[in-house]
């Protein structure tokens, strides 16, 4: 499921419902999100760990920009979302970030 975006009139920001799902953690004990809107690892996002396996959290997110993000799996797998708005290359790490576009 690609992450939920519900846009606030009130606010410039958007409620985004980020979701990984089981298959992609099926042994998972803590998910956690990072990326530019959590500095990356110094301000990261634990998941809720949902009945059916899944790992589920809400954030509020400034719109207008576009976000790279990643989920980080017990404190040493990284994985992408499998259905980001987009992928980044990151030359310098040999790697893709997943990109969350909240440009409206």
């Amino acid at each position: 499921m690609p992450v939920a975006k519900r846009y606030l009139k009130s606010k410039p920001v958007a409620k985004c419902t980020f979701k990984l799902p089981k298959d992609a953690a099926p042994s998972a004990q803590a998910v956690m999100i990072v990326g530019d809107f959590t500095d990356w690892l110094e301000k990261p996002i634990e998941m809720k760990k949902l009945k059916s396996g899944d790992f589920k959290a809400e954030l509020d997110i400034e719109v207008g920009k576009e976000y790279q993000y990643r989920y980080l799996i017990d404190g040493e797998t990284w994985e992408n979302d499998w259905e980001a708005d987009a992928y980044a290359q990151v030359p310098e790490l040999g790697v893709e970030n997943s990109v969350l576009q909240l440009t409206q």
